[in-house]
């Protein structure tokens, strides 16, 4: 319970600036993915229904609360689209404003090629060529990844950083739609 209290005393003395303070990191791109995952588990551990078998109902809801920003705050920070987002938003930048949807031409284009294959792939229920087309995107996001690293975190380049959250954001969704698509074939 002594854990418990910290962790209390954290969310409720003062109020967290954000997701970062939650797991005692700094509020970068290129996060310590170690630390992040010790730390939530801590929380977790820490804010577990079991410990608050004879708690107070006031008590077993501000754990059960705990246990909740946690788990948003771990899935916003483990995932690099909506980690530059959220670190975007921290900057009052709304990296999926719809009145932002200006793409570069060449992104655009490489957009319609993904969504084409994949729909060409689907119809061909080639589960080879989804996975091929997965990889490419998969490599596609870590060399966005490593460029939000640099423009966030070394260059402050928010307009940058904005653009390249933006396509990262829309590899992820294509990524998906390819996994769902593998996983109807499959099964």
């Amino acid at each position: 319970m002594r854990l418990w209290r910290k962790l209390h005393c954290l969310v409720t003395s003062k109020p967290l600036k954000n997701h970062f303070t939650l797991f005692k990191l700094s509020p970068v791109f290129n996060i310590d993915t170690v630390a992040l995952e010790k730390n939530y588990r801590t929380i977790q551990s820490a804010s577990h229904p079991d410990r608050f078998v004879s708690a107070t109902p006031a008590e077993k809801l501000q754990s059960m609360q705990l246990a909740t920003l946690a788990n948003e705050a771990y899935q916003t920070l483990k995932n690099p689209a909506s980690r530059a987002q959220y670190l975007l938003s921290l900057q009052g930048i709304d990296a999926t404003d719809e009145a932002n949807t200006s793409m570069p031409a060449d992104f655009l284009m490489q957009q319609m090629e993904w969504r084409e294959a994949l729909e060409d792939l689907k119809a061909a229920n080639d589960v080879d060529g989804l996975e091929n087309l997965l990889d490419d995107m998969q490599s596609d996001a870590t060399t966005l990844s490593d460029d939000l690293a640099t423009l966030l975190d070394e260059q402050n380049d928010l307009s940058s950083a904005t653009d390249a959250t933006r396509k990262l954001i829309f590899i992820d969704k294509v990524c998906a739609d390819i996994l769902k698509a593998i996983e109807r074939l499959e099964s």
